[in-house]
Formats: structure tokens, sequence, C-alpha cells
């Protein structure tokens, strides 16, 4: 690295391996802010961008990693709500246009011209990556940075599936997949008073979800979940959120859900959901889709955080174990999140 140059992890071409290499130094432009990065959470997200898995891809070559912290060193022109010597954060919604109907009523996510961090704008897998200053994460005083990275992504993102799932508190809340996602989705859900059920096909996560405060877990791997939950209900849930990245977790959530119940999508496997239209309609259910979060949202789910209410389990590792810990994502063996510390 050179005053010009810094270290980053490059997909180079769509597949399993991220290329490490100094890359130039950007320059802030308008609404922008360089930061110099404390630490990044790795996402599964990362990796689905890295091999190109979704319809709409990334073009290579690009940094990913959206869950970045750290210190703002510098200002583009115009005006900011942070200054230099801030700890900020960069996000999956990197920028909207503020402009459209999405963005005026409060549905900012699904802005046609929103830019993403660490997808179509170069993200935290580096020591330096630069923020719009409009959109950033602002993070709460005395956090540790290689704790509330998660935060940014995971946490907002399951955080805002469970608040359009409309469960209300002392409900049953089917959490799938206990993963990056879902032990910090177990967390939120119990803090917004609801009884939760974890389902995974892992022991260990499944362990990691009742320390968290689920008091029911199901291993998909040997039992039935739709009838283990429905047992256990007397009915069914209330509410499925599905942050798993098997496709056969969608399908079970239909059987996981009580009459008049919401299921929403977290997750994002490649492939397609296997939908019982006679089930859907029968059990008159409703199916979302919900994307990340808001910048509201974000506030919201931080404070969470800052409360001391949400403690992602987190291990670290540096910039140059990113290969290592996509294989072992790639395999499930990551409980909770990694996060690089630089």
């Amino acid at each position: 690295m050179t005053d010009t140059t810094f270290r980053a992890a490059v997909v180079e071409d769509f597949g399993p391996e991220l290329n490490l290499r100094d890359v130039e130094m950007p320059t802030p432009g308008r609404n922008q802010a360089l930061v110099k990065l404390q630490a990044s959470g790795i996402c599964h997200t990362d990796l689905h961008a890295a091999e190109g898995d979704w319809p709409v891809k990334p073009e290579p070559p690009f940094v990913p990693g959206h869950e970045g912290v750290g210190e703002v060193v510098e200002l583009g022109p115009g005006d900011h709500s942070v200054k230099v010597g801030d700890i900020v954060g960069n996000v999956w919604l990197w920028s909207a246009c503020g402009e459209c109907e999405y963005c005026r009523t409060g549905w900012e996510t699904l802005c046609n011209q929103a830019e993403y961090g660490g997808y179509t704008v170069n993200g935290s897998f580096g020591t330096y990556m630069l923020v719009d200053t409009r959109y950033c994460a602002r993070i709460p005083e005395g956090s540790d940075p290689v704790e509330v990275a998660p935060i940014l992504c995971a946490g907002v993102t399951v955080y805002k599936g469970l608040k359009v799932s409309e469960t209300k508190p002392g409900q049953f809340m089917v959490i799938s997949g206990v993963g990056g996602l879902g032990h910090i989705a177990v967390q939120y859900a119990v803090a917004m008073g609801m009884r939760v059920i974890a389902v995974d096909i892992a022991d260990e996560k499944l362990e990691l979800a009742k320390k968290h405060g689920a008091e029911f877990t199901v291993n998909a791997k040997h039992a039935d979940p739709a009838e283990a939950v429905q047992e256990f209900t007397d009915g069914g849930a209330h509410g499925v959120l599905v942050t798993a990245v098997h496709p056969q977790a969608f399908g079970q959530a239909v059987g996981m859900a009580r009459k008049g119940g919401t299921i929403v999508f977290n997750g994002l496997p490649p492939g397609d959901f296997p939908a019982p239209i006679f089930e859907i309609v029968f059990k008159a259910l409703t199916i979302r889709g919900s994307l990340v979060g808001t910048r509201q949202d974000l506030a919201e789910a931080l404070d969470f955080y800052a409360r001391g209410l949400i403690k992602p389990t987190v291990s670290e590792c540096s910039l140059d174990d990113v290969n290592a810990v996509f294989e072992e994502l790639r395999h499930g063996k990551v409980d909770g999140r990694m996060s690089i510390r630089y």
C-alpha cells in the first residue's frame, strides 16, 4: 500500500476466489466521505455477489462488503451531517435518488436508482471505502466495531422482516435458519416480545438460538418442522421469517404458518419457491419479501444494540482470511457472523 493505494479483496471474475491486491484510493465526490475501515462483517450476500448467483449481477472488478465500520477521514463537496473523525458504516442501501415515489413514501429500499454497497459500489473488504453521508450508518458511541458491524446488514434486515410480519408481542414467530441473520433475528424477536421458535439443520446452531432466547427448536434434518411447529403452537406460528439459504426452507414455511399468518422471506438462495397454491389460499396466508431496511429501520436496529438488547455472536478474522471464510459459508460452518478487524 502507498498513499494512493490500499489493500482490498477484489472480485476479478465471478467465482470462488477473491484476489487480495492493492487498489487505487478513491476521492470522495459530492455527498461522499472517505472512511478508514476498522471492521467489516462478512455476509452470505457477499458470497452470492462474488459468484454472480443472482439475476441482476454486479460488474467485476469490484470490492464486496456492506457491513463496514470506520472513521471518516475526508469529506467531499456539499453539506454533510457527519464530520471528520465520526464513526460511520456502509450498508446495502448505499444511496437512493430521494425523489421517486418509493423514496417519498418510505420505501427507499425499492428505489430504481438505488446503489448497493459492495455490489454496484465498491464496499468494505478493504482498508478504505467511500460512503454517501446521506445514507451511511451512524455508529453508536462506544460500539465495538467488530461486534456492531453485522447490525448494518444482518441486523437491520431481520429487524425489518420482523416488523413487516406484523407479529405481535406474545405471538409465535418462527425463525427458519439460525445463521448470520437468524441468530440476530432470534434476539430481535425476543426483544420485541415474540415467542420464538428456531428451525435449522444443525444442533449447534439451535443451541445458539436457545442461548439467545428461543423457547422451542426443531432440527429439520430429523423432524418435520411443520408437524413440530403445528403441535407446539396448537395451530401454527403467527409469523415465519425465513433467513435460510436453502430453497427447501421456503416451502416448509407454508406448513409452519397458522391460518391468517404472515411469512416473510429474507434469504436469497438461487432457484424458485415451491408455492402450494391451495394451502396458501385455504389458510389465507400472506407471503412477503423484505429487502434490508430504510435509514429509519437502521437507526432503530442500532438503538436495540446500543441499549444492550442485541449482541451478535461474532468471530474475528483478517482480510487475508476472506476466501477461507467464504468456503466455510458455502458449507454452513459459520456460527453467527465473521467480522474482519483491520
